[in-house]
């Protein structure tokens, strides 16, 4: 990846805006596009001027042979978009959080998460309306390690497989009969317009959404004062406190995209409900883990500790040899 510690040189006044080049990447770009056009207080007429989107096809959207672990995990979705950054052909980048390394690149910054979509995972089938409904041995079609391992936790006998591709094409993978139900994240298909897809949304008591799930980053180069300032103005507090929690939680457990890994944070009146779990890949093995607590400031550092906390507890409660065993995946 390329790195920089150079100021940030300044190409265009615009606030060009990069994006991958998927439909659903395009949607959300477009949606932050509009938030910060408002915020500056530009018109629809001259929004594309202003805010330039530029598109980019990531190694991720390139290599769909296999599973997000075995061809390299987050950082495929988000390092040719990050290097639009660094080399100011953009002010601005748009990921969805999930996507994101514990990690950013030096020089870039998280400017800002705007108010998360619901994080919830869907279900998505032709011969149940429930997962736990499936006919025996049927087909998971699924990429994300944690969804699989959340699935065998309860159906061992079920048959996962790899479907990957954008929103679009593992719908039409399933209505060609590639697999027998599937999972996608509700921001997503909202996202699309495409909610009315989900046949059942997963409620976390049964499948623990995904880190960040439902929310997006928008990252700027650290020397762009101006737009931090821009993005700060579309910042969601309570977004930033639940994510910064849940973003704790994984790093500290060194997570990756080979380790099945759940969290969710949910911040209602001052009060933090956070939920996490450990699974092995194969779900035989699930530790969880939960806390409660009231938050009396805006602390980032407040919440990053509960996620330590949380995270050392389940490294506990998991024990040495299962934490060696997943750190070798």
């Amino acid at each position: 990846m390329i790195v920089s510690k150079a100021k940030l040189p300044m190409k265009t006044k615009s606030f060009a805006i990069a994006s991958r080049r998927s439909p659903l990447a395009q949607a959300q770009t477009r949606q932050i596009q509009i938030l910060l056009s408002d915020a500056l207080g530009v018109g629809s007429e001259e929004r594309d001027l202003v805010l330039p989107i530029e598109t980019f096809v990531t190694a991720g959207d390139k290599n769909l042979s296999g599973s997000l672990a075995e061809i390299g995990g987050k950082g495929l979705f988000t390092k040719e978009i990050e290097e639009a950054l660094l080399s100011g052909a953009a002010r601005f980048a748009v990921h969805s959080m999930k996507d994101m390394p514990a990690q950013s690149p030096e020089g870039l910054v998280t400017a800002a998460i705007p108010p998360r979509e619901d994080p919830s995972d869907c279900f998505l089938s032709f011969l149940a309306r429930d997962p736990w409904e499936l006919p025996e041995n049927a087909r998971i079609g699924a990429a994300s390690v944690r969804r699989i391992a959340q699935i065998l936790h309860r159906r061992p006998d079920l048959k996962p497989q790899t479907l990957r591709g954008n929103v679009g094409t593992r719908l039409e993978k399933l209505k060609d009969g590639e697999a027998d139900a599937t999972f996608l994240a509700l921001a997503g298909l909202k996202r699309l317009g495409l909610a009315q897809e989900a046949v059942k949304i997963m409620p976390p008591e049964e499948m623990l959404p995904a880190v960040g799930q439902g929310a997006l980053c928008i990252q700027a180069h650290a020397d762009d004062k101006e737009a931090l300032a821009l993005a700060a103005k579309i910042s969601c507090a309570n977004s930033t406190l639940c994510v910064a929690l849940e973003r704790s939680f994984l790093a500290a457990l060194d997570g990756s995209c080979r380790t099945p890994i759940a969290g969710l944070a949910v911040l209602d009146d001052g009060n933090v409900w956070f939920r996490g779990e450990l699974l092995s890949l194969d779900g035989a093995d699930r530790f969880c883990v939960e806390r409660r607590f009231s938050l009396d400031t805006d602390d980032i550092k407040s919440v990053e500790e509960c996620g330590l906390e949380a995270a050392q507890e389940l490294r506990a409660k998991a024990g040495a040899e299962f934490m060696k065993k997943i750190q070798q995946l």
